[in-house]
């Protein structure tokens, strides 16, 4: 990958660097119904060291890969290994690229999914909804009620 096609906060991240993505089952409300929605996400070190060690999660499989495997001519791009029918995650460059760095600083973990492949035993759940376009609202009537004299000194 040429140097002209990444941006600049890029330059300390190389080609080669490994990183692993990961294939998460995650939900959108649509009409008043929840849609899933199959979406590809970097996963930082110290969360496929959780995932590994059997954490309820919503990813299905991960698969160990190359910075430039996953960012090709200055954008994202889902690797070879993924279904067809998936998109990126939200903020996915910035994401990958925190994600390559937290591999660098502990490289031991990349013993748990050796370059180049894939892990599908995961304690895979969706009991718990991952929902991407959810809008919290928050009303003064969620404020916690306080003594009244909570604040003062006694």
């Amino acid at each position: 990958m040429s140097a002209d096609l990444m941006p600049s906060n890029v330059t300390d991240v190389p080609a080669d660097a490994y990183v692993v993505l990961g294939l998460a089952t995650c939900f959108i409300k649509e009409d008043g119904k929840l849609q899933p929605l199959k979406v590809v996400e970097p996963i930082p070190s110290a969360a496929l060291e959780a995932l590994c060690k059997g954490i309820e999660t919503s990813y299905e499989m991960a698969i160990a890969t190359t910075f430039s495997a996953a960012f090709v001519e200055g954008e994202g791009r889902v690797p070879d290994g993924f279904p067809t029918d998936v998109q990126l995650c939200e903020s996915f460059e910035e994401r990958l690229m925190a994600a390559t760095r937290s591999y660098r600083s502990c490289a031991s973990i990349q013993s748990l999914l050796p370059l180049g492949g894939a892990k599908t035993d995961f304690n895979y759940s969706t009991e718990r909804k991952r929902m991407l376009n959810v809008e919290r609202v928050i009303r003064t009537e969620d404020n916690v009620k306080q003594h009244a004299y909570t604040h003062q000194v006694l």
